[in-house]
């Protein structure tokens, strides 16, 4: 872990900051708490603070060697760092969360453009997928971020640079962008919250630290690549907690801490970031009973609750189970005072009119949800063809074209 060390202030916003072993370590006592080292191999980063902005901290220019003590002018009154990051950045984020967002989880796709999948229209016209999902309503991608994977198209990728590049493509057409943290080098689940390999012998501590500092260090870059999350997910689908056995549920207050090492490192990028915590099989309400009344009882920080519902792993039609759905949304905003969303569905992509459905009846049942506080519906890998990745609930022919299902974004 990189030391921490503290600005000591010489004078107005200028503080003496020593250099520790090829990085500048930064704590500060303003009301940020930003804690995070900066690598001074890098010519030019911008920092947000709080409201305050590190601009251009040029390590090669200033540092000759590892022992050397200097000084940084943090000019906290830029107004380029104003334009950024106060009136703009906040109405920013304003205008676009009064709108539904209707989201596709893309993990997979630049793993299938990689391997020449091609995706067309309906009329048969080569397009880019994601001008395909936004031409059938969709505003929001969802991007897993996995801390060292492998190259397996179906098991790895999703590593920080891919979720960064795409996270651009994204944004650039206008679409809304939430940030999945498994922790984990690949997928982590209710079965399944396997360390990554490099965290294994790390005591709980050690955990703590690389649990903010890889959420701090995936978010900094794609706020330095010009993105700024609208959501942030700390871990997937977590109803028996994060990195076993450390952050399992059986010792949940350990669980609550690396929780908040998430939130704290998501706020100290951008305050306006929503947090999301992650359950799976959203139509039992005793199930999030169980785990937000733990999670209130240990303070665990958070602004939104979000499931996954998919009537195809209960083994029922989703018309067994909707109502339940329903029911648990309006209870998590009674009971926990949170805004909710369905982060994942998924129906079988055979059945086209079925998962039309219930596509349409659960974005009726989050847009439904008391007092505003549902904010959307997120498709997992709609676009994951089962010739390519052989997953039954994906939303795409295996002609490259778009299921009519997802037409239900459209009209609903």
């Amino acid at each position: 872990m990189d030391k921490v060390v503290g600005f000591t202030p010489v004078g107005d916003n200028t503080f003496l900051v020593q250099n520790p072993e090829n990085s500048i370590a930064i704590e500060t006592s303003q009301e940020s708490k930003f804690k995070r080292s900066i690598k001074t191999n890098q010519s030019a980063v911008h920092l947000n603070v709080g409201g305050n902005c590190f601009n251009q901290l040029k390590g090669n220019d200033i540092m000759k060697n590892n022992k050397y003590v200097f000084l940084i002018l943090l000019s906290i009154s830029l107004v380029s760092c104003s334009r950024m990051q106060n009136i703009p950045k906040n109405a920013t984020q304003n205008n676009a969360s009064r709108q539904f967002a209707k989201g596709a989880d893309i993990g997979w796709l630049s793993q299938m453009e990689a391997t020449n999948f091609h995706f067309f229209d309906v009329d048969g016209t080569q397009k880019e997928c994601l001008q395909l999902l936004k031409d059938r309503g969709i505003n929001t991608v969802r991007l897993r971020v996995w801390v060292n994977p492998s190259s397996d198209n179906i098991n790895g990728h999703c590593s920080t640079a891919e979720t960064v590049a795409m996270a651009v493509r994204a944004k650039n057409l206008g679409m809304r962008v939430m940030i999945d943290f498994h922790y984990s080098d690949s997928w982590a689940d209710p079965g399944k919250q396997t360390k990554p390999a490099a965290w294994t012998n790390h005591s709980f501590p050690t955990l703590l630290n690389d649990v903010y500092n890889h959420t701090f260090d995936v978010l900094m870059a794609l706020h330095v690549a010009g993105v700024t999350p609208e959501w942030v997910q700390i871990g997937n689908e977590i109803p028996s907690g994060i990195l076993w056995p450390d952050g399992h549920t059986n010792n949940f207050s350990q669980l609550a801490q690396l929780l908040n090492k998430g939130y704290e490192a998501t706020k100290n990028i951008n305050t306006t970031i929503k947090v999301i915590i992650h359950l799976d099989q959203g139509n039992d309400n005793g199930r999030f009973r169980w785990f937000f009344d733990l999670a209130t009882a240990n303070h665990v920080k958070y602004d939104v609750i979000g499931m996954s519902y998919y009537p195809y792993w209960l083994g029922s039609d989703y018309t067994v189970t909707i109502n339940n759905l329903t029911a648990n949304l309006a209870d998590m905003v009674s009971r926990y005072n949170k805004e909710v969303m369905v982060v994942e569905v998924g129906g079988d992509f055979t059945l086209v009119q079925n998962t039309n459905n219930m596509l349409a009846a659960v974005i009726y049942a989050v847009k439904n949800v008391p007092n505003n506080k549902g904010l959307g519906v997120v498709y997992w890998e709609p676009e994951g063809a089962k010739s390519w990745s052989n997953y039954q609930l994906n939303c795409w022919q295996n002609d490259g074209k778009p299921s009519a299902a997802l037409n239900a974004f459209l009209v609903n």
